[in-house]
């Protein structure tokens, strides 16, 4: 059974940004991710990527990425095992995680791609279980409530930045409740169980679901 080691933990913040809403068929074209011990970001990773078809206008004017900015970029396949590197065991927290899960699944699961192994966690929800009665949940709303040092919204690794704070906030809230922190727990308080992205190997001729 995993367990938080208190306040100190460590754990991976991610954040996805991507051509449009649709998992499979829009596209990722940034991933940011920031590896927290407690509430400490300790390590970033930060990758543009090409989606391979051009943002839509709507796409950028929320991220402020433009084709010209991903011209040069790597396709989604070439960053993947970066990526899972980086995250490894740890588990993993990011804001309406359902939306990243998903997306970052759809990739994994067409290229059989290596992928982080630990669970994935969601501020959105453990924010309105920890923290009930705030006038509304956007990442945004509780970076100003909580008072986080902030600039840039909607790009992923200040995105990443911003999430891991706020699950430092709900760790230490929770911990000095005298909460049992564990995956079962976590999942209660979120409201459905904690996700795992599918792990794939590469044997000498295919690959294999583990």
């Amino acid at each position: 059974m995993w367990v938080v080691k208190g306040v100190e933990m460590e754990f991976i913040a991610f954040d996805l940004e991507t051509t449009g809403t649709q998992p499979g068929a829009d596209a990722i074209v940034e991933i940011g991710a920031v590896r927290f011990n407690g509430s400490r970001s300790v390590e970033s990773f930060g990758k543009l990527v090409h989606p391979g078809v051009p943002i839509p206008a709507e796409a950028s004017r929320v991220n402020g990425i433009t084709d010209e900015m991903v011209k040069d970029a790597p396709r989604i396949e070439e960053v993947m095992n970066a990526f899972a590197d980086f995250c490894g065991s740890l588990p993993l927290v990011a804001h309406n995680a359902s939306f990243d899960y998903k997306f970052y699944l759809a990739d994994v699961k067409r290229l059989q791609a290596p992928a982080p192994k630990g669970p994935v966690l969601d501020t959105l929800s453990l924010a309105r279980k920890v923290f009930p009665g705030l006038a509304n949940y956007k990442l945004w709303t509780l970076v100003r409530h909580f008072e986080f040092p902030s600039g840039t919204f909607h790009r992923a690794e200040e995105d990443s930045t911003y999430c891991g704070l706020l699950f430092a906030k709900i760790i230490e809230t929770l911990e000095k409740r005298g909460e049992a922190l564990t995956v079962e727990n976590f999942s209660s308080w979120m409201g459905r169980e904690a996700v795992y992205f599918p792990q794939f190997k590469q044997d000498e001729d295919q690959l294999d679901l583990f």
